[in-house]
């Protein structure tokens, strides 16, 4: 492996320009050297406003790029599988954004094709490389707050997406796609899930009813060590981007994330108020380049990949089991 690695990127959309622009400077070690994406419009813009010569409509023709060192994938999730066992074949390392896939036998298929070619392979879970859910971790491991016995994690959109994205044959819908994170942490922080319960409804955007999704749901978790766990998960929290976790210990208790953006309170007469996190980005712009330099640096180091297709495998069981316990009004382990 090159002292630079070349990356090629496939996907071009709102995610996958904002990776492409941290590529051509803010990740040491790295250079974009090529991008796919089925819109050519899109594709051709990113590549003339950045002068990439290489640039692909269809993703096979990156993936056989022999310049290409490492492929980072940013399309929807519902493609996820047939890129990786692709670049697999191929030999690239790969970096895929979370999910993994949409059903366990995708994501199977995928960690096959990775372990048998001995690629190296990393899942984005950007929010493990937050400063505060990174500073939690090591609080945990140290004992800190003593054995973690409850979790309570939060994620709430100000509004929904297009419907389009929305659609769980697309994304895996609220719970893969919204709820993949908190799931992630949850086994991160407290181990594996035994046993899921979800309540849910469209609480705020009938027209879900269309795409058989839900807005807001509650799930609680039963995790195999006997500790528990709640997820609240909403695309409706109208007041800004409010992602938070509170990790209860016997000797001690962790709250992780805020809700204010600027570090200003104005007090008025009968008042006292403060702005909110707009949105993703502003929330976790940061945690997003340094998974991207992670990528690279255990890449070129020769160090395995830290999030694995296996987390990617586990984290989605979780969530299929949260949707059909809201289908079924039930519990359901995840031995079934």
């Amino acid at each position: 492996m090159r002292k630079v690695v070349n990356i090629g990127l496939i996907g071009l959309g709102r995610l996958g320009t904002v990776y492409g622009r941290y590529f051509l400077g803010s990740i040491a070690h790295a250079r974009l050297v090529a991008v796919s994406d089925v819109n050519e419009k899109a594709q051709q813009s990113f590549a003339d406003e950045h002068d990439i010569a290489k640039r692909y409509a269809d993703y096979g023709y990156l993936l056989a790029d022999k310049e290409v060192d490492a492929v980072v994938i940013v399309t929807p999730t519902n493609t996820h599988k047939d890129i990786v066992v692709e670049a697999a074949r191929q030999g690239k390392a790969v970096f895929c954004e979370k999910p993994l896939a949409l059903s366990v036998e995708d994501c199977q298929a995928m960690k096959d094709a990775v372990e048998q070619r001995g690629i190296f392979f990393h899942l984005g879970f950007m929010r493990r490389f937050d400063a505060g859910y990174a500073a939690a971790k090591l609080k945990v491991e140290s004992g800190l707050i003593g054995r973690p016995i409850l979790i309570k994690s939060s994620s709430r959109d100000p509004y929904r997406p297009s419907l389009e994205y929305l659609d769980p044959k697309n994304s895996g819908g609220l719970f893969t796609d919204c709820g993949i994170h908190d799931v992630d942490l949850a086994r991160w922080y407290m181990g594996e899930v035994r046993t899921a319960y979800t309540i849910g409804g469209n609480l705020a955007y009938p027209e879900m009813n269309e795409i058989g999704d839900v807005d807001n749901a509650v799930t609680t978790l039963e995790f195999e060590s006997g500790s528990l766990g709640v997820i609240d998960l909403s695309r409706s929290g109208v007041y800004g981007y409010d992602i938070r976790t509170e990790i209860l210990g016997t000797e001690g208790t962790l709250q992780i994330g805020y809700l204010r953006e600027t570090p200003l309170t104005v007090l008025t007469k009968n008042n006292v108020a403060h702005d909110t996190v707009p949105y993703f980005m502003e929330r976790f712009g940061q945690a997003y380049r340094t998974q991207l330099q992670h990528f690279v640096d255990r890449l070129l180091s020769g160090q395995p990949p830290t999030i694995t297709c296996a987390d990617g495998l586990a984290a989605l069981k979780v969530c299929l089991a949260a949707g059909q316990s809201y289908r079924e009004r039930q519990p359901v382990t995840l031995s079934q």
